[in-house]
């Protein structure tokens, strides 16, 4: 190999490592990277307010998105108390976040109980609140799971339901899901990287 073919290979394989360096590596995230997903890319929904939602009203936001019901008795509480806890961590970034609580149960949940409901977590949440029409076309939209379990009386059925979160970046993009358990940390720890723009 001639002194020129050599010099030529330590360039090209300076400016290899110099390329390799320079570019940033994939965010390592806690929950599972749904980039690029082909469903759950939005909703149309009226919120606790009245007012009808989409994710573009929560522009420059990390969004999170959990589906559950009022009279859950473990899993909904804990994970929007997490989700509470998500945004203190956050400290003055928590302002950015948004969460979003989209109810599986309309039948019950009318928008005074899960205004109030939101408001024991953080009144900066939301409740989304579908129809009984829309419920099964948003549920499809997210592989969210859902069904109606009969109690003793017409009134004291629950709802058996998926118990994940979806995380979208500050652009409006499915990015992340967390399944049910994940933590405040792990939920903090992708919502940093979100903010920054990973």
């Amino acid at each position: 190999m001639t002194i020129k073919k050599i010099a030529l290979l330590h360039l090209f394989a300076l400016g290899m490592a110099i390329f390799y360096g320079c570019t940033e590596p994939k965010a390592a995230f806690r929950g599972i990277d749904i980039t690029g997903a082909d469903y759950a890319r939005g909703f149309s929904l009226p919120d606790h307010d009245g007012r009808t939602r989409t994710l573009a009203d929560f522009s420059g936001k990390v969004v999170v998105v959990f589906f559950g019901f009022t009279q859950c008795p473990d899993v909904c509480p804990t994970s929007m108390n997490e989700l509470a806890e998500v945004k203190k961590r956050l400290g003055a970034d928590g302002e950015r976040l948004q969460g979003l609580f989209v109810t599986v149960d309309p039948e019950r949940d009318t928008a005074t109980v899960l205004k109030a409901y939101m408001g024991h977590f953080d009144p900066s949440f939301l409740a989304l609140i579908p129809s009984r029409d829309q419920l099964p076309v948003v549920a499809k939209d997210f592989k969210i799971y859902y069904k109606r379990v009969e109690g003793q009386t017409p009134t004291s059925y629950t709802m058996d339901h998926s118990a994940g979160s979806y995380l979208y970046d500050p652009q409006g993009r499915l990015r992340i899901y967390h399944r049910y358990g994940s933590g405040a940390e792990a939920l903090a720890a992708d919502a940093r990287l979100l903010l920054a723009g990973r």
